[in-house]
């Protein structure tokens, strides 16, 4: 069930992750998440790396403005922490309601009580060719994943599932196949680029927020990357790495990447925006 991979990564119940000294990430602690406790005002956003999740842990933060502590100027990432990346020394058990969290884990690994359908769960789609281009960048900037030697590189080990996320086939469709076990709002990253105000406010219905069109429009200038750019709240250094408005062209017609991408995507219904100027 548990093997190391490399210097950075390692295998749990079919899924990769990269290690992270600065946080209990042990196979004890990953399988004691089955039985990790659920609140019905917990809100999880989950993605495949590289799929949005800083701009949408933005868009949450700015949500729960109201709800979160006054006396602490925290950015985005510590407002809303990674449940299998528990930082030494803390307990999420004892933190106030509403707690938010983010995830990068398969649907097999989290926690089960999530099926009670009361909390819930924000998931990001973004096309593979598109996390390909911004990977490589990531990982340079992170140093604690596996820096590939080139993009033929990094393609062999995204198809076979050797990089921190594990697989991407498998991670979009086991969330997407059991979406019906959980209380889950799908979102299109190409779409939140296209009309970012609609995202927002499907967010924001989704989590039983009715803001008036005055707070809507203040949450979507903010969430803007050019204004993450300048809010030390942000995070923007993680986000910068994973704009792209095109596809790079090594993977634009990728007939390696094209036919495996056919092969494992058959039998599911999930279509994918592949160019900003097919939503126009």
């Amino acid at each position: 069930k548990y093997k190391v991979l490399s210097n950075q990564l390692f295998s749990h119940k079919g899924m990769v992750l990269p290690f992270h000294y600065a946080c209990d990430l042990t196979k004890e602690y990953l399988d004691s998440l089955e039985h990790f406790e659920i609140r019905n005002s917990d809100v999880y956003i989950v993605t495949f790396p590289k799929s949005g999740t800083v701009w949408t842990q933005r868009i949450v933060t700015m949500l729960y403005d109201d709800d979160l502590p006054k006396d602490v100027d925290l950015v985005t990432m510590k407002c809303i922490p990674w449940l299998e990346y528990l930082a030494k020394g803390n307990n999420y058990n004892s933190g106030p309601s509403p707690r938010l969290f983010c995830s990068h884990l398969q649907e097999h690994l989290v926690p089960r009580g999530l099926h009670e359908k009361k909390a819930k769960v924000i998931y990001i789609t973004r096309n593979p060719k598109d996390i390909l281009v911004s990977y490589p960048h990531f990982s340079k900037f992170l140093l604690t994943l596996e820096q590939h030697k080139n993009m033929e590189e990094t393609l062999e080990k995204f198809l076979c599932g050797w990089v921190g996320g594990g697989s991407w086939f498998d991670h979009v469709k086991g969330w997407y196949t059991n979406h019906d076990k959980y209380n889950i709002l799908f979102l299109s990253y190409k779409k939140m680029i296209k009309d970012l105000r609609s995202a927002v406010m499907k967010i924001s219905d989704f989590l039983g927020k009715s803001l008036p069109d005055a707070a809507v429009d203040k949450v979507v200038g903010k969430a803007t990357f050019k204004n993450m750019k300048s809010d030390p709240k942000a995070n923007y250094e993680f986000l910068s790495n994973c704009i792209t408005k095109k596809t790079g062209h090594f993977f634009t017609r990728n007939e390696r990447f094209d036919k495996a991408f056919e092969e494992r995507m058959k039998d599911s219904p999930l279509r994918f925006i592949w160019d900003i100027t097919e939503l126009h």
